[in-house]
């Protein structure tokens, strides 16, 4: 709830990364060909005020890889069904737009920026919307809030692999830059597992895989502790 102007929002430091996300909803028609499906639209900014390796812009190969991995968070966890997002069908739908900035940068973006995208969506409140029968128009209540359902809580665990020899877990930018490759894990609270993601660099055993997910599985307790406590002791006694 850090940025009162958004309907959604968290601020997440890891390390000296800090990243922000905030969640603007609006409404509108359906996609044509699921008229029963809202929309999530992420978009993760690395603006050069982050970091010196960041020029001002279109955003760079690092941001738009980073927006890409969101997206498949979301698509593979199905952390929100897009069913839910749907107020009439054919009619009208929420599109969440759910912008994730990066304030410092000091490595290990996919992990923050995962945190503060379920972090946001947790905090998220919607008005309640009817459709007018007679006119056919929508009604917007503002005083009915309700949250999102989220389905599953996906955790993103990042690893800079060293020769396939060592692995150091959440990277700072300098462990990135001398690592031989870098690997990301997202588990649920189930412990399955929703992606892999893994852009070129140095082989990794299917030994030192698995290690990885056990690994994210036992910091995906850690994390979903800190969220639910911190949301616990946000709502009114």
């Amino acid at each position: 709830g850090s940025i009162t102007t958004a309907d959604g929002s968290a601020l997440v430091k890891l390390g000296n990364t800090t990243v922000i996300c905030g969640v603007k909803a609006e409404l509108a028609a359906p996609p044509a060909d699921s008229p029963n499906k809202g929309y999530i639209v992420p978009n993760v900014e690395l603006p050069s005020l982050c970091s010196t390796r960041f020029r001002s812009g279109p955003p760079g190969e690092e941001a738009q890889a980073a927006s890409q991995f969101i997206a498949d968070v979301i698509e593979n966890s199905q952390i929100i069904e897009k069913e839910d997002l749907c107020i009439a069908n054919g009619k009208l739908a929420w599109v969440l737009y759910c912008d994730i900035i990066c304030l410092d940068y000091d490595g290990n973006i996919l992990d923050a920026s995962t945190f503060a995208l379920l972090a946001a969506l947790k905090n998220v409140q919607l008005p309640t919307v009817t459709i007018n029968e007679e006119t056919g128009l929508s009604e917007v209540n503002f005083k009915q809030k309700n949250p999102l359902i989220i389905r599953k809580h996906p955790v993103a665990t990042s690893f800079a692999i060293f020769d396939d020899s060592l692995l150091i877990v959440d990277p700072t930018v300098e462990e990135e830059d001398l690592a031989t490759g870098t690997v990301t894990v997202v588990t649920d609270e189930e412990g399955r597992l929703c992606s892999v993601h893994k852009p070129g660099g140095s082989p990794l055993t299917g030994a030192k895989l698995q290690d990885c997910i056990t690994r994210a599985v036992t910091r995906h307790k850690e994390v979903k502790k800190l969220i639910d406590k911190v949301i616990k002791s946000m709502q009114p006694e």
